[in-house]
């Protein structure tokens, strides 16, 4: 095996193991290898699958004998560990509440990585219970998993609540990673860790499955290297679910193949819209350079950049008023069929947090206990939070401001505004753009638009990364083997 194979992207995997270079079984055994390297110190995953070797045979016996089920059959991945699976491994959120959690069938999209013949290698860590627990919660903290920590920098954000998902990618523990997010939990870690993240229309993907946080916010989706990466991954995670309402009428929505839009000169007179504020003043200056040199990049290919926008509107605002309504209903749902985990209610949850505690709350669960206190769905203050964000996000937010300024699509840093897309439930595409000079930090140009229009914003976003080729693989100094 090749001494970096680690960073090659899928279509290079791909293409050696249809070469007879290498086979799955051999491939997945050194994602591992680097993984026992490297984990104990990165905390990025929780947990391994006893499976995973079986099925990478399985798949190399399938390639054998013709039966190779997609691009990405074989590839080995890892998923966040809020994500159902019927196999040997624990659905946990990082809680040590559901620290023995088995879960009585997969995901969805479980499913459909199955279907797809990639080799599910383990579990990613995560902000616990995705970053819905406790405001002073550090990203990437799980009472369980630990701390986890950036690859470019012991001093990094890693970014949440998918963490451990853009961490164990980003340093070759995995060639991609399904990540989960509710307000920019696959953008924020994408961008940190110098990836492409896809948040998908809130719909695209199934649900069902996933340690849940909102009905109207929550969604799953890719997290590569690349772009092609991420929409071959994005091909396999979409379809329609009998079992989850919010993907119901999505099949004609969907697109049958996300790669076919990935032209390289797709900025070629886009018109793209930029609002500084307040988003341009939470960088640095050394972050500043690294944005306006991914701004020429895409002025330079063509595209028209307006600014002076109004957006965001003047009453927007980053209330989650809507999360704390529909996140008591929702767990309590997912926990009425956890049939191996005691507990049926968030307020039994709490309680149960109470007796076990620091271990199980370190940072404390005031988001927990606010969310009870909201009385659920059946609030009128619920259907107002709704009505309003709905209004702020769409009527007056990005329906506005795209039709209006004839706008292909907005672009921000990194995850910065990630939040009325969120409570829209519209798309994002976040894409390398460079490192900041003082820190090493990674910054993702960001590209959002409306619902279900993933394939002009990867058509934009493979066009950005063919111009800004800027991505660097971590050199992982800080988490040598010492130690090991």
């Amino acid at each position: 095996m090749q001494q970096d194979i680690w960073t090659w992207d899928a279509g290079r995997l791909r293409k050696g193991m249809q070469d007879g270079a290498f086979s799955s079984l051999e491939l997945s055994i050194e994602y591992l290898k680097r993984w026992s390297r490297y984990n104990s110190r990165l905390c990025a995953l929780i947990s391994f699958n006893p499976d995973a070797l079986a099925l990478a045979e399985a798949a190399d016996r399938a390639r054998a004998q013709g039966r190779v089920r997609g691009p990405l059959h074989g590839i080995p991945i890892v998923i966040k560990d809020n994500i159902d699976t019927a196999d040997a491994m624990y659905t946990t959120a990082g809680s040590l509440a559901l620290a023995k959690h088995r879960a009585r069938e997969d995901a969805h999209l479980v499913n459909k990585i199955h279907d797809a013949g990639m080799v599910l290698l383990g579990k990613a860590n995560l902000s616990q219970w995705a970053n819905f627990i406790s405001e002073s919660s550090p990203n990437g903290f799980s009472a369980l998993g630990g701390q986890t920590r950036n690859p470019y920098g012991q001093s990094l954000d890693a970014g949440g609540s998918s963490s451990g998902s853009g961490a164990a990618v980003a340093a070759g523990l995995a060639a991609m990673a399904v990540g989960t997010e509710t307000q920019g939990s696959i953008l924020s870690p994408a961008s940190e860790n110098s990836l492409v993240g896809i948040k998908p229309t809130v719909g695209l993907v199934s649900r069902r499955g996933i340690v849940p946080i909102s009905f109207s916010q929550d969604t799953a989706g890719p997290m590569a290297k690349t772009v092609r990466d991420a929409a071959e991954l994005l091909n396999v995670l979409v379809g329609e679910d009998p079992r989850d309402a919010a993907t119901f009428g999505t099949k004609s929505e969907a697109a049958s193949d996300y790669t076919q839009f990935l032209q390289t000169q797709s900025l070629a007179g886009a018109r793209l819209g930029l609002a500084r504020e307040p988003f341009w003043e939470k960088l640095s200056a050394a972050e500043c350079r690294v944005m306006e040199a991914a701004l020429k990049a895409v002025r330079d290919a063509g595209a028209e950049v307006v600014e002076e926008l109004p957006y965001p509107p003047a009453e927007a605002d980053d209330g989650i008023d809507v999360l704390l309504h529909e996140f008591a209903p929702a767990l309590d749902r997912y926990l009425e069929s956890a049939e191996s985990v005691p507990l049926r209610t968030l307020e039994e949850l709490i309680q149960w947090n109470y007796q076990h505690q620091p271990q199980s709350i370190p940072y404390g669960q005031t988001l927990f206990i606010r969310s009870l206190e909201k009385g659920g769905m059946t609030q009128s203050g619920y259907f107002q939070a709704r009505t309003r964000d709905l209004r702020i996000s769409r009527t007056q937010g990005l329906d506005r401001v795209l039709q209006e300024y004839r706008l292909d699509a907005m672009i921000f840093p990194s995850a910065c505004g990630c939040g009325l897309p969120a409570k829209a439930g519209y798309p994002s595409v976040t894409v390398p753009a460079g490192y900041a000079s003082d820190t090493g930090r990674p910054l993702g140009m960001t590209f959002t638009g409306c619902g279900f229009s993933e394939p002009r914003l990867l058509a934009l976003a493979a066009s950005f990364e063919a111009r800004r080729p800027v991505r660097q693989e971590p050199g992982l100094e800080d988490y040598g083997e010492e130690g090991f």
